[in-house]
């Protein structure tokens, strides 16, 4: 049977893809899967103690068994920012439920989540797909510089932001902002308050391909760096 396996972080690194798709016997487990990449791939026994697995977007035990057409995502820790707390591009498809499941603690009593979904339409033309490009280190660090803010300035707990460059399909999510905290409001405007500044002055470009073209859609990252810049 033929399921999907996708690679993030360090993971991504060592087997040198992002996602593959892979043909398994029936009744295999997850941890019978973990056990052969690590047989293709030695290094990655260096994160087995600290890994997580996601099946269809949602955390699973290691004695999981795979069914046809399943999506594994193999989640090892995430990195930049404090604690739980985390800053990605990626170039996968974004597994909000699970990161959603990695982020959140027994003490929050709210979780607030913000996808950006690629819609079929922009300006009265129909949007065939979009494709991203990012300047990824100032991407990361800018980003990680918004989650300092917004938990100096808003009671949460945790703060994620990710966002997928590369070419994303309509109803794919292109970021994804997470945060937890003990109660809603301060989850809700830390979140608002996060992808707004990701989009004001994080350095990632939108282009927009449409049935009669395609058009790089002037965004708000050059704004804001120009409105800050020195004069």
């Amino acid at each position: 049977m033929k399921i999907r396996v996708l690679f993030f972080g360090f993971a991504h690194d060592v087997t040198g893809f992002a996602q593959e798709e892979a043909e398994v016997p029936e009744g295999v487990r997850l941890d019978d899967l973990w056990k052969e990449y690590q047989n293709r791939f030695p290094r990655l026994a260096e994160m087995a103690d600290s890994l997580l697995i996601a099946v269809n977007e949602v955390i699973a035990k290691p004695s999981r068994t795979l069914q046809e057409g399943d999506e594994v995502a193999f989640l090892p820790p995430v990195s930049g920012g404090e604690e739980k707390d985390f800053f990605q591009i990626t170039r996968s498809v974004i597994p909000t439920s699970a990161l959603v499941s990695r982020l959140k603690e027994p003490h929050d009593g709210a979780v607030v989540v913000f996808e950006g979904i690629v819609r079929n339409h922009s300006q009265g033309r129909k949007t065939i797909y979009l494709e991203y490009e990012a300047y990824e280190p100032m991407a990361i660090r800018m980003m990680e510089e918004i989650g300092r803010e917004a938990k100096q300035t808003f009671a949460i707990d945790h703060i994620g932001m990710i966002h997928r460059i590369g070419r994303i399909e309509i109803g794919e999510a292109s970021v994804a902002i997470i945060v937890t905290s003990a109660h809603r409001r301060a989850a809700f405007e830390a979140c608002h308050y996060a992808i707004d500044e990701l989009k004001r002055r994080v350095p990632i470009w939108k282009k927009e391909y449409f049935e009669d073209g395609s058009a790089w859609a002037e965004g708000e990252f050059s704004k804001g760096i120009l409105a800050e810049a020195p004069k």
